[in-house]
């Protein structure tokens, strides 16, 4: 790796900007969070100016926020501060939370995912310097348009804390937040490793093992009170059986790193060289005997690798040489050894190029945003002491955002059809076009940030909301066009209103007269330009208004028959209502083709979405169950015939769920909803211009 560190003088200057004199970070928080560290809802401080919150859009944050603080009680509470940072990130972003015990060496790794020499305090003596999840939010090194949000998180089995429910609960948010796990130990991956992994509560084990313990419905393998505790609150579905939910979990689980720091170890096995992917597996073996003992040893190995099936290892050594290691912020690159160089070169380019976006099951892509929402309800459910309920969680967080998907897509077509329209428009066609330019664009932007889950309820509801905004902007077209025609008929009226004043009509042939001159106005009123969708409705209205004229002035008349007087009086309304007539039966059609086009687009938009989601669910589904039958693979080599078998029987449930996806049973329904919508709407095209030109007739 060339050189990372941001060591020059106007980053570190960035840095000390969040950082000030002091390193540790209830100093950071408390400047930035206002007076008091632990009062989430404390306004700014009095020095704070707008600049002390960081915009992680325009730019990296300078340095580390506390996202979730730790509070006396071992209470959990969300920063306002990241909340906000978080919510002006709509980009996807890459999540990467480190986990392990404390004191070994996490920050310092997360600084080089960072690219800088400090930010994520280190510290160097016995106590902790990472206190509850702080977030570091930066854009991605090589994907454009993706942020990328480390999560350092408090060191797990600090001995002055004495309080390893809180362990678990850090624990479990960093897993459940992140795309990435890494979990960072020192020495090696051997039984004894293992042992203070599940049974210390200090790393994955516990975590692993709560949610074993859930699934599996058994006590055997939980000895301890915290692991008691966290089974009653942390589930996948409310109704899910055992298996079920041992697939389930997979879905909502995080890749595994696992960091081995301080690896001073040949990777050999059986006089072999292997690699330290390999090592990891080997380590994970399941364990022969049937003691209490080998069983709980086996059980933190089974949910290793049933709940991670993506798993990657990296050892790597020691950074500097022992009298360097309390100075390692000051450290040049070729201060640090190379052995340690090309590991975390190697761990660092891994999760640049592997790590994958943070989605939630059905492979919806999370922004930071919704990564906000994410740690909001979890927090408020571990606050709670509730049950944790993943799908629940993301039931909430689909209609939170299905809702603002629908706002932000008839906000973009209000936006569109003010900044296009140019009212009155010279026909009911010309405002269906940019109608239909802005609700496309409007469709795609909510298709791109709408869940899956009851999405052509809220497509539903898109629907009418863009059709009342549209009858909107006709509504306005029209009482545009109906002032500039009014505007145009009084102008041309003043000559008529002139002669009028002259008498010129009210002597013999004056009404004859009177009558040529309105044919010319009406001719004059055809060839102005811009009069709009309105212009034979409001004709008819002003030569309605002057009938009793045109009737007075044929009854002066004598040269006129009674007729004449007649029909001359009254053809020009005549002529002027059919006319508007047809106005009104073409502008209803053309809203009728609008409006259905407009039902096709949603149709064919949803129909597509669902087919990819479709897509989506199966290659989902066919990667846990291959993962499934990988281990059942495993298990059989190891010779463990009667897990195998339980296996099986989940790889059948799982391949009966996979015909359900592929048969998409769930897709006709919202789609036949669209269909008979639709139908209505095609039966009311057919019925409607019938209705209006019997109304003609009458």
């Amino acid at each position: 790796m060339a050189d990372i560190w941001r060591g020059d003088a106007a980053t570190q200057r960035d840095v000390n900007t969040w950082h000030g004199d002091a390193p540790h970070p209830h100093d950071a928080v408390a400047w930035l969070d206002g007076a008091s560290p632990w009062q989430d809802d404390a306004g700014p401080a009095a020095g704070d100016t707008p600049e002390a919150v960081p915009q992680p859009q325009g730019g990296p944050m300078g340095a580390p926020l506390c996202l979730v603080r730790n509070e006396a009680g071992g209470r959990l509470v969300l920063s306002r501060r990241a909340l906000e940072v978080l919510r002006g990130i709509g980009q996807p972003v890459v999540v990467v939370a480190i986990a392990g015990p404390y004191r070994t060496g996490k920050s310092f790794l997360m600084n080089r995912l960072a690219q800088r020499r400090t930010g994520f305090p280190l510290g160097h003596t016995v106590q902790p310097q990472t206190k509850g999840i702080w977030m570091w939010c930066l854009p991605h090194p090589y994907r454009p348009d993706t942020t990328l949000v480390l999560l350092d998180t408090e060191g797990l089995g600090d001995p002055y804390k004495g309080d390893s429910c809180n362990d678990a609960w850090i624990f479990t948010l960093a897993l459940l937040l992140s795309s990435t796990l890494v979990f960072n130990s020192v020495g090696t991956i051997d039984q004894q490793a293992l042992q203070h992994l599940g049974y210390r509560g200090v790393g994955a084990g516990t975590v692993v093992l709560v949610l074993s313990r859930w699934h599996r419905g058994d006590g055997a393998a939980a000895p301890r009170r915290v692991v008691t505790a966290l089974t009653e609150r942390v589930q996948v579905g409310a109704e899910d059986d055992s298996d079920t939910a041992a697939a389930n979990f997979v879905r909502f689980f995080p890749g595994f790193i696992w960091a081995m720091r301080d690896f001073v170890l040949e990777l050999s096995l059986d006089g072999q060289s292997i690699t330290a992917d390999e090592y990891l597996e080997h380590a994970l073996r399941l364990q022969p005997g049937s003691s209490r003992v080998v069983q709980e040893q086996n059980e933190l190995r089974h949910c290793l690798r049933d709940f991670f099936p993506e798993r990657k290892c990296f050892v790597l050594p020691r950074p500097a040489e022992a009298e360097a290691m309390t100075r390692l912020e000051e450290l040049d690159e070729g201060q640090l050894r190379p052995g340690f160089l090309r590991q975390a070169d190697a761990f660092c380019r891994h999760i640049w190029d592997k790590a994958p976006v943070k989605a939630l099951p059905g492979r919806q892509a999370v922004t930071g945003s919704m990564l906000a929402s994410l740690a909001e309800k979890y927090v408020a459910a571990i606050a709670s002491s509730g049950v944790l309920c993943l799908e629940s969680t993301v039931t909430a967080l689909a209609a939170a955002e299905n809702t603002a998907a629908v706002a932000a897509a008839v906000a973009e077509y209000q936006q569109g059809m003010e900044r296009e329209l140019k009212l009155p428009t010279a026909s009911q066609e010309a405002l269906g076009d940019v109608h239909q330019r802005c609700e496309h664009r409007a469709l795609a932007l909510f298709m791109e940030r709408a869940f899956t889950h009851n999405i052509h309820q809220y497509q539903e509801q898109l629907m009418h909301e863009l059709e009342a905004a549209k009858e909107e902007f006709c509504r306005r077209n029209e009482a545009a066009s109906a002032e500039r025609c009014r505007a145009v008929l009084r102008e041309l009226w003043q000559d008529v209103e002139q002669r009028l004043d002259r008498g010129e009509y009210a002597v013999l042939g004056g009404s004859r007269r009177f009558q040529e001159r309105l044919r010319e106005l009406m001719e004059e009123y055809d060839r102005r330009p811009g009069k709009g969708v309105k212009a034979a409705a409001v004709l008819e209205e002003f030569l309605r208004e002057r009938e009793v004229l045109a009737r007075a002035l044929c009854a002066a008349d004598q040269q006129l028959s009674e007729c004449e007087r007649e029909r001359v009086a009254s053809e020009a309304v005549a002529a002027a209502a059919v006319a508007a007539a047809k106005e009104a039966e073409e502008a209803a059609e053309a809203r009728l083709e609008e409006q259905r086009r407009s039902f096709e687009k949603h149709k064919q938009d949803l129909e597509e979405r669902m087919q990819r989601e479709q897509q989506a669910m199966l290659e989902e589904q066919q990667r846990i169950i291959a993962h499934k039958q990988k281990e059942q693979e495993a298990l059989l080599k190891e010779g463990f015939k009667e897990e195998a078998e339980k296996l099986k029987e989940q790889i059948k449930k799982l391949e009966k769920e996979k015909e359900g996806i592929v048969q998409g049973s769930w897709i006709q329904n919202p789609l036949h909803l669209f269909s008979t919508v639709i139908g209505l709407w095609g039966l009311w095209r057919a019925v409607v211009p019938v209705v209006l030109r019997l109304l003609r007739l009458v």
